[in-house]
């Protein structure tokens, strides 16, 4: 019989990549997330029946041990950028990641990947580089076999940061930009789902893997790299420190009166704490060249879900693939 691999958060931005590659590989996947009934996409990954999500709270015990029942491998990759009521980020990132190891543990899992985020750090600046540190050190507790992901910020036709630079772009001649500074090393998705898939395999030493694309830049430079990819002209401002937290933390202020009616998913304070310092791969740490995936430019995936937010939309993604076949 094939294997089968419970992946929490199997339906979200990086968990549906992972849920595919194992599809291809022949693996039984279940899908461990909140709503199974919007996760429905994921069934034509696989033969019928190869793919099934169901419902899992990573909040408790009983409902993780059920959805990793017989699994030979487990994937962790539930994460969130903010407070959601319950769902925070202790909760999930430091709880929710120690319950899932613990588990998995008792079962004796054979595998288990455990995607946390470059600039992880128990003592980390921002609340969400905290929790993540937290979280790796719950695994490791756990598990001393556990293979560790990093990953630096992730792009793809699912991401929420770049896609919200290039959707900002189409309203007025200004745009700031929090974190100007800031260096990061952008990743396609799917290259870190290949890494997970290389565990899977058991083709991945235990330890961890800091992921970053092949180009280091500020973020100001990644968003006059998405500008130029969608062929429009902007004023770029650097936001003052200040200025980005007081608008955070308004925003997150309309969350809270609105008793969450409004969901404040363009920046929070925390973000702002995590934009405030570099997101890279370390000097000396082990990353993709330990796993043999050759990361993927920007350049090679942008533009194929950016020219949507070009001006003339499609029709200058039509006259370009006119262009191409006459060349």
């Amino acid at each position: 019989m094939s294997k089968l691999v419970t992946i929490y958060g199997g339906s979200g931005f990086l968990g549906r990549y992972i849920a595919r590659r194992l599809a291809k590989q022949g693996w039984r996947v279940r899908a461990a997330v909140r709503r199974p009934n919007e996760a429905g996409f994921l069934r034509p990954y696989g033969v019928v029946g190869q793919v099934e999500p169901i419902f899992c709270n990573i909040r408790d015990d009983a409902s993780v041990a059920q959805a990793m029942q017989g699994a030979d491998l487990v994937i962790n990759c539930v994460g969130v950028g903010g407070t959601y009521g319950k769902n925070n980020m202790d909760a999930v990132h430091v709880d929710g990641a120690g319950r899932i190891a613990r588990i998995a543990a008792e079962q004796g899992v054979e595998g288990f990947v455990h995607v946390s985020a470059i600039g992880a750090d128990a003592d980390g600046p921002s609340d969400y580089y905290r929790t993540k540190g937290e979280g790796e050190a719950a695994v490791r507790e756990a598990l001393e076999n556990a293979v560790i992901l990093r990953p630096s910020l992730m792009f793809g036709p699912e991401d929420g940061f770049i896609n919200l630079y290039a959707s900002m772009s189409r309203f007025g001649p200004v745009m700031p930009v929090i974190g100007a500074g800031t260096k990061v090393q952008p990743v396609f998705v799917d290259d870190v789902a290949a890494a997970a898939e290389k565990a899977a395999l058991g083709e991945a030493a235990p330890g961890v893997y800091e992921l970053g694309g092949p180009e280091v830049l500020t973020i100001r430079a990644l968003v006059e790299k998405v500008l130029k990819i969608i062929r429009r002209k902007k004023i770029l401002i650097a936001q003052p420190n200040f200025v980005a937290r007081l608008l955070a933390g308004s925003l997150d202020l309309a969350q809270t009166l609105t008793g969450g009616l409004f969901t404040n998913s363009l920046i929070n304070r925390d973000q702002v704490k995590s934009l405030s310092v570099d997101n890279v791969v370390g000097d000396g740490a082990t990353g993709f060249e330990a796993l043999d995936v050759q990361p993927t430019p920007m350049e090679a995936e942008l533009p194929d879900y950016m020219w949507k937010f070009r001006p003339s939309g499609q029709y200058d993604a039509i006259k370009e693939s006119a262009g191409k076949l006459k060349a």
